[in-house]
């Protein structure tokens, strides 16, 4: 496996681990929790994670025409079928596919934007706080800006916009600037609620409205 190739896995995998941990001793009330994920619970996502790390390149294309080619309807039967109705089993399924480098037919980035974003979207309501490796996060928000929000991206919303990360070298997009750490920077990018300390600058109105 290419050099490039090693180290995003590495990191993926490192994430998956970390959340394992972070799961481990929630109560039956934590996991019915409602998500960053409209409609989803942190039970969810979790089993959205699982269903994506056991797609494969040729699975995918099956599906996605089982789907009619709608993302969501795809999405929202992978839930279903690996979410267990214990959240213990699920979190057990996880464990199995923890070292998994399956991947659909897009960018390996998105694997990252995967790791961070739905990490987050877990660990916040919960109140949990994970310190994400920076210049990985930068290079999740590089493949989101230029990324329709068609293919999950947020593209659309970068648009006039110049994304300043406080914590790793990283300066996006042209206009008004838009100032955080590059894990909030990432979070609304991707059309996800960030608090009101996290972000500053004169860009927040443009890019806040277009979530």
């Amino acid at each position: 496996m290419p050099e490039v190739k090693t180290a995003i896995w590495s990191v993926v995998h490192a994430e998956r681990h970390a959340l394992i941990q972070d799961l481990e001793d929630l109560t039956p009330q934590q996991w019915s929790v409602a998500s960053l994920c409209d409609g989803w619970t942190v039970h969810d996502v979790l089993a959205h994670l699982i269903d994506t790390a056991k797609t494969t390149r040729i699975g995918f294309a099956r599906r996605l025409i089982a789907a009619r080619f709608d993302f969501d309807r795809d999405n929202a039967v992978g839930v279903v079928r690996e979410r267990h109705g214990e959240p213990d089993r699920t979190l057990a399924a996880f464990r199995k596919v923890v070292e998994h480098t399956s991947t659909p037919p897009a960018p390996l980035a998105t694997r990252l934007v995967e790791a961070f974003a739905h990490g987050e979207d877990i660990r916040r309501p919960l109140g949990i706080h994970r310190d994400y490796p920076p210049s990985h996060v930068a290079k999740a928000i590089r493949y989101q800006a230029k990324t329709s929000e068609s293919f999950g991206g947020g593209k659309e919303r970068a648009r006039g916009c110049r994304l300043v990360a406080t914590d790793v070298d990283l300066q996006i997009g042209d206009g008004d600037e838009v100032h955080g750490t590059a894990i909030a920077l990432l979070l609304a990018l991707s059309g996800r609620p960030t608090d009101s300390t996290e972000l500053s600058g004169p860009g927040i109105p443009a890019l806040v409205r277009r979530r």
